[in-house]
Order: structure tokens, then C-alpha cells, then sequence
């Protein structure tokens, strides 16, 4: 952090010692040393507090964009959606006024002199129909039929 190296620790020491004296030294290192932990904490506090902050700012940024692209695909999907009702309104109102004419054109049926009605041509079916086996009827079982023992 402060890129200090061993023969200027020696004369920081030194230094203190003449300043600060032998008895009081031990006391003010002491001091110094909790002083020296806490900035250390202080400064990895505000360095994760940033980092957190950054990566808070990321994932605001993501979610707009996020947010601004469903935003726009639903625009999109009401944007069809309303074309989609519009075409089906129109078919729809073509379909009523064609069945509102329906009703005249059949008031008045079509004017033909000779034609005879058309009569579907109805022919019956005939299935065909096995006599039944005298053998059968008499009880006996036939070679055809399997019965459980």
C-alpha cells in the first residue's frame, strides 16, 4: 500500500525512538500498529463498497436493458396483434353483409320453365345374408368356435 521498504522502516524507528523516547515507545508503536489495521479495514471497506456499487450499476444497466427489449418485442407482438383484429373485423363484416344479402337472393328463387326438381337417386343396399347352419342350431358346436374347458 505505501511501498515502503526495510531501511526506511529502520529510519522511522530510529526517528521515534529519538522523538518519542524508550518508554513511551512500545505504547505509541502499539497505537500505531491499531491505527495502521483499522485504515486497513477502512480502506477494504470502501473498496468493496465500490466494487458492490459497480456491480450494482451492472446488473440496473442489464435489467434496463433487459426491461427495454420486452418493452419492444410486446409493442411488436400488439403492433401484429392489432393487424391480426383489424383483418378479422373486415371478415367479419364482409361475412355479415353477405348473410344480410343471402336473405333477398333467396326471397327471390331462381326462374326456370322446364326444370323438374332433382331427386337424389336412393338405391338400397342389400347385405348379404348367410343361412343359418342346421348344425348350430341342433347344439352341436361348430370346428369354428372355441369353447373354454
Amino acid at each position: 500500500m505505501f511501498d515502503i521498504g526495510f531501511t526506511e522502516l529502520i529510519v522511522i524507528g530510529i526517528v521515534a525512538l529519538v522523538v518519542v523516547g524508550p518508554e513511551r515507545l512500545p505504547k505509541v508503536a502499539r497505537a500505531a500498529g491499531h491505527l495502521y489495521g483499522r485504515m486497513q479495514r477502512y480502506v477494504s471497506t470502501v473498496r468493496s463498497d465500490i466494487s458492490r456499487e459497480m456491480q450494482l450499476d451492472e446488473m440496473r444497466r442489464v435489467g434496463q436493458d433487459f426491461k427495454q427489449s420486452v418493452e419492444s418485442a410486446a409493442s411488436g407482438v400488439e403492433q401484429q396483434a392489432s393487424v391480426v383484429d383489424d383483418y378479422l373485423r373486415g371478415e367479419v363484416d364482409m361475412l355479415d353483409k353477405s348473410v344480410r344479402n343471402e336473405p333477398q337472393n333467396a326471397q327471390t328463387p331462381p326462374q326456370t320453365a322446364d326444370a323438374e326438381p332433382a331427386q337424389p337417386d336412393v338405391r338400397q343396399q342389400t347385405l348379404p345374408l348367410e343361412e343359418p347352419d342346421q348344425n348350430r342350431a341342433a347344439g352341436e358346436p361348430s370346428s369354428t368356435s372355441t369353447r373354454p374347458a
